[in-house]
């Protein structure tokens, strides 16, 4: 079975549990006033061509530009009741890890429908939050489309990444807490993010986020450090991070190799997940990219 439909057919099995989550007696698609909690899923809803439906979006949703100019309703995960409701939705999409507890009870209790994404953090689950957000706007022959199309395009780059011959050595550091790095190691988006762009994750003997110390980082000699964009500049800037002692040393150090990515874009998984991969294939294979048209 050829990826793509291995994707499509990941993306049925993966709904299944999701969709009694989003049971309502409200139509399905009839929906005018949505709310969103979750930067993949008002992609995805923007993708779909049902824009002009969102009222109001969280902090992580930072794309498509257009929602710059929406209201807002606080961090994913620190929702309140009253500030999404004093925007008079009529649904609220969250992603699977939105919340408090409370407050989703707040909002049920209120009448607010509410359809929750599936837990789907990899690129394999792309197409089931597509399907997911078709299903519950009535648009699912249009994210049928996306899906298939977003299979293709993820395949697609996949070959001309298979083409890259050497594997550069990337340490992604998520942020600096008690100054020590917290990397990312397996079964994180970053891991899957590095290797699916033709790089080795120097961080894979951990597992999660974790904090790798000095001895570690320098023991594991990455060729290229890994940042996101806001999280770079929390602890000052790229500049700052490549300065410290633990990085300095290494070959990324030495040779100034690193690269910063926006957040939603490197490690959201959605829409602009093959583009993503692209970018960051094209940034770790500086010389051999363009020979493969990355």
């Amino acid at each position: 079975m050829k990826r793509r439909d291995l994707l499509l057919a990941a993306a049925a099995s993966a709904l299944l549990p999701t969709l009694s989550l989003a049971r309502t007696s409200h139509p399905h698609g009839h929906y005018r006033r949505i709310v969103v909690a979750g930067g993949d899923l008002t992609e995805i809803i923007f993708a779909l061509g049902a824009g002009d439906r969102v009222i109001g979006v969280d902090q992580t949703s930072t794309w498509p530009p257009q929602v710059a100019s929406l209201p807002q309703i606080g961090y994913v995960r620190r929702l309140s009741a009253e500030g999404v409701l004093s925007l008079g939705p009529d649904l609220l999409i969250a992603a699977h890890d939105a919340g408090p507890a409370i407050v989703f009870q707040q909002l049920r209790t209120a009448g607010l429908e509410i359809g929750r994404g599936p837990a789907a953090q990899t690129t394999d689950g792309i197409a089931a939050k597509v399907v997911f957000v078709g299903q519950i706007l009535g648009l699912s022959r249009e994210a049928a489309a996306l899906s298939a199309r977003l299979a293709d395009e993820l395949a697609a780059v996949q070959t001309k990444v298979d083409k890259l011959s050497r594997r550069p050595r990337v340490l992604f550091i998520l942020s600096v807490q008690g100054g020590i790095p917290l990397v990312g190691g397996q079964d994180t988006s970053a891991d899957e993010m590095i290797r699916l762009a033709g790089g080795l994750n120097v961080a894979s003997s951990l597992s999660g986020y974790k904090p790798m110390n000095r001895e570690a980082i320098l023991a594991a000699r990455p060729d290229v450090v890994l940042m996101m964009e806001d999280h770079a500049s929390r602890v000052g800037g790229i500049e700052a991070v490549m300065a410290r002692p633990e990085i300095s040393l290494t070959p990324a150090g030495r040779a100034g190799r690193a690269v910063t990515m926006d957040g939603l874009l490197l490690l959201g998984h959605g829409p602009r997940t093959p583009q993503a991969i692209a970018q960051l294939a094209r940034a770790l294979h500086p010389q051999t990219a363009p020979m493969v048209g990355l």
